[in-house]
């Protein structure tokens, strides 16, 4: 829905990358957008911190993240408690996954940029 918040987890500057992509989509999309990213930056007047943020009301977190890379923000990600997380190319991990539903969280592999063109996010 239109307004949602959503986080951009694996957020990057670099325009080829995906999240960049998914980044600009969302905030095209009407959506409130943050990002977190390796390195701290800015796209279209978002920025990417380079460190987890406190957030609240968060409905969807979409990962840009290999598995590997997912476990140091486990436990940021679990705090804030959103409806779904979005598991993009790349990003799968079922053990995660499998975690993340045994809290009530949907979990979702997928395509964000598919399923924003597809009118479906």
């Amino acid at each position: 829905m239109k307004g949602e918040k959503v986080l951009v987890l694996g957020a990057s500057e670099n325009s080829a990358r995906y999240s960049n992509k998914a980044l600009k989509l969302l905030i095209e999309n009407g959506y409130t957008v943050h990002a977190v990213g390796r390195k701290a930056g800015e796209v279209d007047n978002v920025k990417i911190h380079d460190n987890p943020v406190p957030l609240e009301g968060v409905d969807t977190i979409t990962l840009y993240l290999r598995a590997e890379n997912q476990r140091d923000y486990y436990n940021y990600i679990e705090s804030i408690r959103p409806r779904r997380v979005i598991f993009n190319p790349g990003a799968e991990s079922p053990e995660y996954m499998e975690r993340l539903q045994s809290m009530g969280i949907q979990v979702e592999e997928a395509c964000t940029l598919v399923m924003l063109n597809m009118g479906v996010f």
